[in-house]
């Protein structure tokens, strides 16, 4: 006769890891929390006061990322990728977010390890504001292998309904503003670990692999004070001088930023008017070391921009008028004592929106129709 234990599952070891998440949960603990871990469900109130609440909501995992974390037995920062890519993809909306929670998946439990990616997770919880409030932990042996892990979770935001960024208000002429990423964020990894097969390599100071787990930035606290501080005086955030969002993960720019323009681009074509596109320039902002690192590796220097952020992890089509101001508030951010891990980060100019000289081929994105709506110069 056999128990659980005896087939793979130790569910001492899954008692142990809930223990160490809950102290690393209390640290995420804002207004609207209802009850802790543990529960069969978490609940979250809705904030006193809306008018028409919308509820925003993203998710993602970290992907072949993990591995590198694995190779190097560094388990505390890929919890931050696994946030950051939710709360990222939530803020494109003007959203902000309430509350996160994780999936993690397992052949055998190290509870110290598990503990570890919830660590990173609840730090990426603090650096946006938002709860964790709740998970699952996954032992399934003889599925994954052993010393493997898959992480993954959703998060969930809220707007005004009236605030919410459709993108609708982007205009010919607007100034494309980007802020600075922290290296290669959470795609391209299977790209990477074909290029990169020794991460204890001396690269800029410390190893290629410390600079390839460099955590993915998180946005949310930055850009949800310049949305506010840009606010018309009696007016939605819809109608300030921020009109389009991208959160630039796989697929780069190419894939990303066309994402912004469908909501305008049916307003022009109802107008009778050709479609907006993105142009960028070339030079306007430091290609991180790590993505030249790459090219001399042997990547593909032509499709770069198709795969990576290239340096630039969200962008922002604001109104002409207003982009020195939105740059240099963005630059005072970094600079005051509550940046946190965004200290440092770097607002550029580095494009604008423009009308195609003709029709836009629309659908499943390919080389060319990537090429009709990102242009560089």
């Amino acid at each position: 006769m056999i128990d659980y234990r005896q087939s793979g599952v130790d569910v001492e070891e899954g008692y142990k890891a809930v223990d160490k998440y809950k102290a690393h949960a209390k640290r995420t603990q804002i207004p609207g929390v209802l009850n802790g871990l543990g529960s069969f469900a978490g609940m979250f109130s809705v904030p006193a006061g809306m008018k028409e609440p919308v509820m925003v909501s993203g998710t993602d995992g970290v992907g072949t990322k993990l591995d590198i974390a694995f190779q190097m037995k560094k388990y505390d920062t890929v919890g931050i990728d696994c946030v950051a890519m939710s709360v990222n993809d939530i803020l494109c909306t003007g959203a902000k977010p309430l509350y996160f929670l994780d999936y993690i998946a397992c052949g055998n439990l190290d509870s110290s390890i598990a503990a570890d990616l919830v660590k990173g997770v609840a730090d990426g919880c603090v650096d946006s504001n938002c709860a964790l409030l709740g998970g699952e932990t996954a032992e399934m042996p003889g599925f994954y292998d052993k010393g493997k892990y898959d992480v993954a979770g959703f998060g969930v935001g809220i707007a005004e309904k009236a605030d919410i960024i459709t993108g609708g208000a982007i205009e010919e002429g607007d100034v494309i503003i980007g802020l600075s990423s922290t290296g290669v964020h959470s795609n391209g990894f299977s790209l990477v670990r074909k290029l990169v097969t020794d991460f204890t390599e001396p690269f800029n100071g410390g190893t290629i692999g410390e600079a390839l787990l460099a955590p993915t930035r998180i946005y949310v606290r930055p850009v949800l004070e310049i949305l506010e501080k840009f606010r018309p005086a009696g007016k939605s955030l819809a109608e300030g001088p921020v009109h389009g969002m991208v959160h630039i993960t796989g697929g780069g720019f190419y894939e990303n930023v066309p994402r912004m323009y469908p909501e305008a681009n049916r307003k022009r074509a109802a107008a009778g008017k050709t479609p907006l596109i993105s142009v960028f320039k070339k030079g306007s902002w430091p290609v991180l070391p790590v993505f030249d690192e790459l090219v001399k590796r042997g990547a593909d220097p032509d499709r770069m921009y198709n795969t990576f952020n290239m340096g630039i992890g969200f962008m922002m089509a604001v109104s002409a008028d207003k982009a020195d101001e939105i740059i240099a508030a963005f630059d005072a951010f970094a600079a005051s004592d509550h940046a946190g891990r965004n200290a440092g980060m770097k607002a550029y100019r580095i494009g604008r929106v423009a009308a195609a000289s003709g029709a836009v081929t629309e659908g499943v994105p390919s080389a060319e129709t990537q090429a009709e709506q990102v242009k560089f110069e």
